[in-house]
């Protein structure tokens, strides 16, 4: 069996088409990568690229991309919605076929210890691969984001896992990690209050007594003045997509909002869709093998 393994860097540039799109030919010059998605925001001003190949090819695109974002992003005047603290802010890897989470834990080393010795880019491993137990999760390595990071890298708590105690001057810092899949998902309000978009994202997050394995932030979307929940989906067999989009649903009419629509950001498994319809349209006995597509590759 091959051995297959998704990277999906993001990057904090989602406004110029071309570093764009030089990021995403870095990574797709290495042989051995095949190139699945790439998306920008530009109210987050970032964008997240996915690929998969075999574990060398994955580490060295992965290192491309890195390289190319250093030279071409400098976080001293970067700007957006999202949280962010690097140029290739956050480097995941995600096991795929004939890989264990444990190679995907090894691969992250190995391209962190490249990254600072290479680039003199400190990085931070999250996720399955934290060397701490406060650095598994991702909001706590970047707390403070990048300005804050400026100064509280040389305190001993914020030492990083690999390179030097200072940011880079260009590229700041990198977290890289390894996981199960992950969904972007975001939800926008049909509000300008930022504080209820923050009310709610407090309510579903799981560091806030919410869903355990959701993150969530409330942050203003730029383009239409509006509010939006922006979540990670750490794990949607636990808590589905439709759970989520309910119960914000139901905390937004607290305030009198409604909902303005929601998005997808990067791939999603074709299985969380499924179970959003299933609920959605209650279909009654429903099997996923009554879906084509699962019954094409079985």
């Amino acid at each position: 069996m091959a051995k297959i393994v998704q990277c999906v860097p993001n990057f904090s540039e989602g406004r110029r088409v071309d570093v764009i799109e030089a990021l995403v030919e870095a990574i797709k010059s290495v042989k051995g990568i095949t190139l699945l998605d790439y998306s920008s925001d530009e109210s987050h001003n970032r964008s997240v690229v996915t690929f998969i190949g075999e574990p060398e090819a994955v580490i060295e695109a992965a290192f491309q991309g890195a390289k190319k974002a250093a030279e071409l992003i400098d976080m001293s005047g970067h700007s957006g919605g999202h949280p962010r603290m690097g140029a290739a802010d956050v480097i995941p890897f995600i096991p795929v076929a004939g890989v264990k989470m444990e190679d995907c834990v090894e691969m992250a080393n190995r391209l962190g210890k490249r990254l600072a010795e290479e680039l003199g880019i400190p990085v931070y491993l999250y996720e399955e691969a934290a060397l701490k137990p406060e650095r598994k999760n991702l909001s706590e390595v970047r707390r403070g984001q990048y300005e804050g990071l400026i100064e509280s890298i040389h305190e001993p708590e914020r030492k990083p896992d690999f390179g030097p105690a200072n940011v880079h001057p260009r590229a700041g810092a990198t977290a890289v990690g390894a996981r199960p899949p992950l969904i972007a998902y975001n939800i926008n309000l049909d509000t300008e209050d930022l504080n209820i978009a923050k009310l709610i994202a407090r309510a579903i997050r799981g560091s806030s007594g919410g869903f355990p394995t959701v993150k969530a932030l409330g942050i203003m979307i730029e383009e239409t003045g509006k509010a939006q929940v922006t979540i990670n989906v750490c794990d949607y067999k636990q808590v589905p997509l439709h759970r989520i989009f309910e119960l914000v649903k139901r905390e937004a009419a607290r305030f009198g909002v409604a909902i303005a629509g929601s998005e997808l950001i990067g791939l999603t498994p074709m299985e969380a869709l499924v179970d959003a319809a299933e609920f959605y349209l209650q279909i009654k006995g429903f099997d996923h093998s009554q879906v084509l597509e699962n019954r094409l590759l079985e």
